[in-house]
């Protein structure tokens, strides 16, 4: 692979706009293209983290451990799978599966964190980007609660 590919895929993913054109480069630099046959397990819940992966091409099946028969599909080339890995070594709650040939872009939490140490900046709008999805997730569990609640009264 391409140096200069990975860099472009890295580029694709929302949350790497944090990232200028050089900090990509290094990161993928770091980075290794994957890629895993249908049904293949990418990582299950209960795994310790190693990093992300950026959906390259196909589609991923998402589920909550007790959930299995309802999958969140993800197929969005860009998608950043386990965003929360590149910064916290904390065992993962999903499970992602293929659903059919996928490939990803792995990218190491050692390489970003490596990254984010030697630039101030970065780190700071890391934190910014994590803040800010966890309070749009936070925002919507409680519309769902409230919805919930006036269904019960």
């Amino acid at each position: 692979m391409q140096l200069d590919d990975a860099a472009t895929i890295l580029g694709r993913a929302d949350f790497f706009e944090i990232c200028d054109a050089e900090q990509r480069r290094l990161l993928a630099f770091a980075s290794e293209r994957k890629k895993y046959r249908p049904g293949s397990v990418i990582y299950a819940a209960g795994d310790a983290p190693e990093g992300a992966h950026v959906l390259v091409a196909g589609t991923v099946s998402s589920t909550h451990k007790g959930a299995e028969d309802n999958p969140f599909l993800i197929h969005e080339a860009g998608a950043l799978l386990g965003a929360m890995s590149l910064v916290v070594s904390k065992p993962r709650h999903l499970t992602l599966k293929a659903v059919d040939t996928v490939e990803t872009l792995f990218v190491p939490r050692n390489a970003f964190m490596k990254l984010a140490n030697q630039s101030p900046d970065l780190a700071a709008r890391a934190a910014d980007r994590i803040r800010g999805e966890l309070l749009g997730y936070l925002g919507a569990i409680d519309k769902v609660r409230a919805r919930m609640s006036d269904r019960k009264g």
